[in-house]
């Protein structure tokens, strides 16, 4: 028997990680790539797979705990420990949000919400007639309160037997942040005016459900995105009826070579030409609001919506790939990001993203800019329609596509012109293939 040890693989960066989650016990027997704990970090959430069969010996990680890269979490016994099999349920996640058209995309699964009322603990407040030595609490937590200058006899106590936590003083901090700005804002007459609370059980019954922290920073960032960048969204459709049809007859080819070539794999490519072609589109606003910094690489992000929230991967060097291996590669980030397995750095880096809607349905819609980049692509459903060829009406295919941008960085007659090149490569298959 031998024991060894299991560290974190790398996470694409210096930050430490959340345990949120502890997937084993000591004394569990597991097998190879069996999940042993959940970390969340500030763009996803993420499995640590055991690299060994064997029993755990130790756990070194609880929740709560803060991680990098190469710490060790558990110590496993291997050798005469002979793993048992363990039945796990993969985390449901949709598919990549990849394709226009319905026979390539699964539907969105409605998942039945539980009537349960999630009931926050009793808060007790404290008697604000005591003084702060008389206030139950550790020397941690009034060290903190110390520090931001708090009274403990104003914090509502939420511990067990009315103790003071941490959690108490921040939140009474936070509260009093909240109560400050709106009341600047009022006697100023300027800013947003908050949206005021509403009691929605006083018209029937209600279910409270909290946030996924990976839903709180997309609420973030696209509401950082909306306020600071200046969008303008450009519209127009593509006639991807060849496109289509050159898929059908390269459906043997796919399942000789077990890749699939999904639309997406093709607004990808079409997208790298467009990028490479006019390459305003491949920069960012530089921080000091002085410069722009041009991007001499091409990855390109995808949104894929996942029960943990909206994650975008990133595929990489897109411009020098072929259909074939950005296929590939569009199933081996959907596996990922149905398993809860994609690390930060799959998804850093993009210069570009795609937004689909595909089969979802909808005839087109607004795409936020994933900021510091400055456009991004939106998808929806192929319709067919007639269109008429010079001597008569034919039955095509036409994909609705959105293109919003930020006006800081681009103009409307550089987005018209990137625009009208995308669509002209989407609408001939000869422009993507040769």
């Amino acid at each position: 028997m031998a024991k060894e040890s299991v560290i974190i693989p790398d996470l694409g960066s210096d930050e430490a990680v959340d345990v949120i989650e502890l997937s084993v016990k000591p004394g569990d027997t597991v097998k190879i790539d069996q999940s042993l704990i959940v970390l969340e970090s500030a763009k996803a959430s993420m499995e640590v797979p055991s690299p060994m069969a064997g029993r755990i010996i130790e756990l070194t990680v609880k929740v709560g705990d803060k991680v990098n890269s190469g710490s060790v979490i558990a110590w496993v016994e291997t050798g005469a420990v002979e793993a048992v099999a363990v039945e796990t349920k993969p985390t449901k996640a949709e598919p990549v949000a990849e394709t226009p058209t319905q026979a390539e995309l699964a539907p969105i699964k409605t998942v039945p919400i539980e009537k349960t009322v999630v009931v926050e603990a009793p808060v007790t407040k404290t008697d604000t007639t005591k003084s702060d030595a008389e206030i139950h609490a550790g020397p941690a937590v009034r060290k903190l309160a110390r520090e931001l200058g708090v009274e403990l006899r104003d914090v509502s106590a939420g511990g067990p037997r009315g103790r003071v936590t941490k959690e108490d003083v921040h939140r009474y901090v936070k509260l009093l942040v909240h109560k400050v700005a709106t009341a600047s804002t009022a006697a100023s007459g300027s800013g947003i005016p908050a949206i005021p609370a509403v009691d929605f059980a006083k018209f029937g019954e209600v279910s409270m459900l909290p946030m996924t922290r990976i839903d709180k920073i997309t609420r973030d960032n696209m509401h950082r995105s909306w306020l600071n960048v200046p969008h303008v969204t450009q519209w127009d459709e593509a006639d991807v009826t060849d496109l289509e049809e050159f898929r059908a007859d390269m459906k043997s080819d796919m399942e000789k070579r077990k890749i699939k070539l999904t639309p997406l794999a093709f607004l990808l490519k079409a997208s790298a030409n467009a990028l490479r072609e006019h390459p305003k589109f491949n920069r960012s606003l530089h921080s000091d609001g002085e410069n722009f910094v041009q991007k001499n690489y091409i990855h390109i992000g995808v949104a894929v919506d996942t029960p943990m929230g909206l994650m975008v991967p990133v595929i990489r060097d897109v411009d020098k790939k072929a259909l074939w291996d950005i296929g590939a590669e569009i199933a081996v980030l959907s596996e990922k990001a149905r398993n809860g397995k994609l690390m930060p750095m799959d998804m850093q880096g993009g210069c570009f993203t795609i937004s689909s809607l595909g089969a979802m349905g909808g005839q087109g819609f607004t795409p936020i800019v994933n900021a510091p980049e400055v456009a991004i692509l939106g998808v929806s459903k192929t319709q067919v329609k007639p269109v008429w060829n010079g001597k008569e009406f034919l039955p095509r295919k036409m994909l609705p596509l959105t293109l919003s941008y930020d006006h800081r960085v681009l103009n409307g007659a550089d987005a018209g012109r990137f625009f009208t090149f995308l669509v002209e490569e989407v609408s001939d298959i000869r422009r993507l293939v040769l």
